[in-house]
């Protein structure tokens, strides 16, 4: 995937606020996550900013980083106001809100569900990129942590099973993706 030089930019300002953060099971930087998310999302899906928010998918969830600084350098970087703002509603919308910082009184269940229905609601972009997220999560956890793995996989087929306006190759693929890590972790218990 080659990036554009407002991509990169954009790259640039994503590292430095996700910082040191490592990816968890691999302890690679963690915008290689990001960028792995973006390189699938490109093969799949031609909307303009849909790889940009899989840049960004995860930094409102996991910095310090504001919708407003994300809106504010997405401007000041020369994307025209209906794209950044296009760019930012898709990054907030994938960004969990049931969290257990927020909803103490849930337990993970309840929130990963109310999760999904709130995820069902969102636009077709941020299933595309969920689908994306998903792939490439499930390829480390189940590498990384095959306990917490089928914790993860029944989590992420309820999800799907509310995201189905996505980019329909990419939803396919996520199936199948999400089905093979189910069997690999089958075969580990053997």
């Amino acid at each position: 995937m080659d990036l554009s030089k407002q991509q990169n930019q954009l790259l640039e300002f994503v590292k430095q606020w996700h910082g040191d953060q490592q990816r968890k099971y691999e302890l690679l930087p963690y915008w290689h996550h990001l960028v792995a998310v973006a390189t699938l999302v490109s093969e799949y899906e031609k909307t303009e900013g849909a790889i940009e928010i899989a840049l960004c998918h995860d930094l409102l969830e996991d910095t310090a980083c504001s919708v407003e600084s994300l809106n504010h350098f997405l401007i000041s970087a020369g994307y025209p106001t209906t794209m950044a703002a296009f760019i930012t509603a898709g990054v907030v919308g994938m960004t969990d809100v049931f969290t257990k910082d927020a909803y103490t009184d849930l337990n993970r269940s309840e929130r990963k569900k109310r999760e999904a229905d709130r995820l069902g609601k969102t636009q077709a972009i941020v299933h595309t990129i969920k689908y994306a997220d998903m792939i490439d999560n499930s390829r480390s956890i189940v590498a990384g942590d095959p306990g917490f793995a089928k914790v993860y996989l029944h989590e992420m087929v309820a999800i799907l099973d509310k995201m189905r306006l996505g980019n329909i190759h990419l939803l396919i693929n996520c199936c199948v993706s999400l089905d093979r890590a189910g069997h690999e972790l089958q075969s580990k218990k053997s």
